[in-house]
């Protein structure tokens, strides 16, 4: 089950190592900033200066040190921001114990949440809490640039994977509303009341809170300002295309499992799991057509055609079988960023 806040002594077992530093008020801030760390030493300078940057200065920051191999380099970087946060340190256990043990080391009203490769703009805060308090929200998100090594298409968050219509449930599940983790602040009391994230699932930890949230008929808004810049490399994206559509899979059976849906939730569950076993095999054909496996990739297209049944399938279906080459060939002709980041040099599938 998810950890929770009734249970922060429970929680706070997990600390291996707690430091406060002298710049850091003794009053209770209104904002506590929880950012996980794992392996993201290289990043963490970006991310510190724009936390500590926010023109809204009611704040406290918590980096959880979520076991890091790169523990020394970390630390290093952040030798000029350790006077203003607090750091805490824990044995590897997951974004999810490390994001809980940030929050039960929090006095914050409002918990905002930036992983420790982004970046806020500087208003982010500022807006993000008048838009919660003027819209009488309980929770908010924002969209967010994409940025990072190899990746300059301008493209935003929701451009790619937007936000329409009322948070609920139902959004939830077929995809018309998704949430970014680095730029989400909620109430405290909410998380007080339905919990914190479950560390039993890693890959349904955000979105099985925003879900629990959702089904308990909490407030969650958004606003379409871009105000934050989330870092993607070639490894992420590459190993994205197939590792999220199996993603998407495992939180959908997550949630079935773990919660009594309503009929008109399930059916869309239904719905939405149907095209998310479609994309895995659309995304493992691609895979492997780029590495050479003809025949698997044949045989899932032919899959995913069964639920899709496109005439363009059918095509590239009948030119895999009659010329692997000239597949691939269009393929890197036509779809060149993604041919880029499905390349062996970018992916381990």
């Amino acid at each position: 089950m998810e950890e929770s806040l009734s249970e922060t002594r429970k929680i706070l077992t997990r600390l291996t190592e707690k430091r406060v530093g002298r710049s850091v008020s003794l009053e209770a801030p209104y904002v506590s900033v929880i950012i996980p760390a794992y392996n993201i030493a290289q990043f963490i300078s970006d991310t510190l200066t724009s936390a500590l940057s926010q023109t809204y200065k009611d704040l406290e920051i918590i980096v959880v040190n979520d076991g890091s191999d790169d523990t020394e380099e970390l630390e290093k970087q952040m030798t000029p921001f350790i006077d203003s946060v607090i750091y805490a340190k824990q044995e590897n256990s997951g974004a999810s114990k490390a994001r809980n043990l940030g929050i039960g080391l929090s006095r914050g009203r409002i918990i905002a949440f930036l992983d420790g490769d982004d970046i806020w703009e500087p208003n982010y805060l500022q807006l993000q809490v008048d838009h919660l308090v003027s819209k009488e929200l309980d929770m908010v998100y924002c969209d967010a640039k994409f940025f990072g090594e190899n990746y300059s298409s301008g493209e935003t968050y929701m451009e790619t994977t937007p936000s329409h219509g009322a948070v609920t449930p139902v959004s939830l599940i077929d995809g018309s509303c998704n949430v970014i983790t680095s730029g989400t602040i909620l109430k405290r009391e909410k998380l007080e009341e339905f919990g914190l994230f479950d560390p039993r699932s890693v890959s349904a930890q955000d979105f099985d809170l925003w879900f629990r949230l959702a089904k308990n008929d909490v407030k969650i808004g958004y606003q379409r300002e871009v105000l934050l810049s989330y870092r993607v490399s070639s490894t992420s994206l590459s190993g994205n295309n197939v590792e999220r559509a199996e993603r998407n899979t495992r939180i959908l059976h997550f949630i079935n499992e773990k919660y009594e849906l309503s009929p008109e939730e399930k059916k869309v569950w239904e719905r939405q799991l149907a095209f998310s076993e479609a994309e895995v095999e659309l995304e493992r054909g691609k895979f492997d057509l780029i590495h050479g496996d003809y025949h698997a990739a044949l045989l899932h297209l032919e899959e995913a055609n069964k639920y899709y049944r496109k005439p363009k399938l059918t095509l590239i279906k009948w030119l895999l079988r009659v010329s692997p080459g000239l597949t691939v060939k269009l393929f890197k002709i036509f779809r060149p960023a993604e041919f880029s980041f499905i390349t062996p040099d970018n992916m381990q599938k």
